[in-house]
């Protein structure tokens, strides 16, 4: 069995996969799903601190203390980020990198960079609270984003959504252990709703060809968890 640790996207927190991690945990799997700082139930936290390297160093520390050695490290959206930044600083601690609809940066961009006008949208419904930019309100249409249209999903998603800190998106990501970190094997599932704005090839050429899709919006791990959880399972035995 394997050990997995699942990343959650802006505006979002661990319970994102929670009917993925369900299925996973019932085949033997440990699967792992942290929420990050100032989101989710842990929104209480945010601060002026919250920001993209408070993310890696929240995924960090739970491989760290929780003694994990050959994880498959799996980011959605935002995610991506993140997990290409815990990959750098914990390197030794990762067998595989999944980015789940996610972004796929390299040294020195920021999600807005990679995103552009689609993420910076997002600020015209943001607002200062307490001197931080947030952004992704709930209730502010952010199902534009996320892809999810089945009625039962979207009222049991609404009231775990919560805004994030705007700064996440603007720091750039910077890269000190760069090229032990590219030969971690990688594997890329996208959904058909942003596939038609991938590099397809540049993403087969990185991962050896383990490029997947899911007919589906962004929201992947919601509206099609059996698909997404079959399909990490299937890394498992690769």
């Amino acid at each position: 069995m394997s050990t997995y640790v699942l990343v959650h996207g802006g505006g979002h927190g661990g319970w994102c996969y929670q009917r993925v991690a369900r299925i996973m945990r019932a085949k033997g799997h440990d699967v792992y799903t942290p929420t990050l700082t100032g989101l989710g139930e842990r929104e209480h936290l945010v601060s002026k601190a919250v920001d993209l390297d408070m993310h890696i160093t929240d995924i960090a520390k739970v491989l760290q203390f929780e003694g994990l050695h050959d994880v498959i490290l799996v980011g959605h959206s935002y995610g991506g980020m993140v997990i290409t930044g815990v990959a750098d600083r914990a390197t030794d601690r990762i067998g595989h990198l999944v980015f789940l609809d996610a972004a796929n940066p390299e040294n020195g961009q920021s999600l807005a960079d990679l995103a552009g006008e689609i993420i910076t949208m997002t600020r015209n419904d943001g607002r200062m609270v307490d001197g931080i930019e947030m952004v992704l309100y709930p209730g502010t249409d952010p199902m534009n984003y996320f892809g999810v249209t089945d009625a039962e999903q979207l009222e049991w998603m609404k009231p775990k959504l919560t805004p994030h800190p705007w700064p996440c998106f603007e720091q750039k990501l910077l890269l000190t252990n760069e090229a032990a970190m590219r030969r971690i094997p990688q594997t890329h599932i996208v959904c058909t709703m942003t596939l038609p704005f991938r590099d397809v090839e540049a993403l087969k050429a990185s991962s050896e060809g383990r490029v997947w899709d899911v007919d589906t919006g962004h929201d992947l791990m919601i509206s099609e968890p059996e698909a997404v959880a079959e399909l990490l399972m299937r890394l498992a035995s690769s």
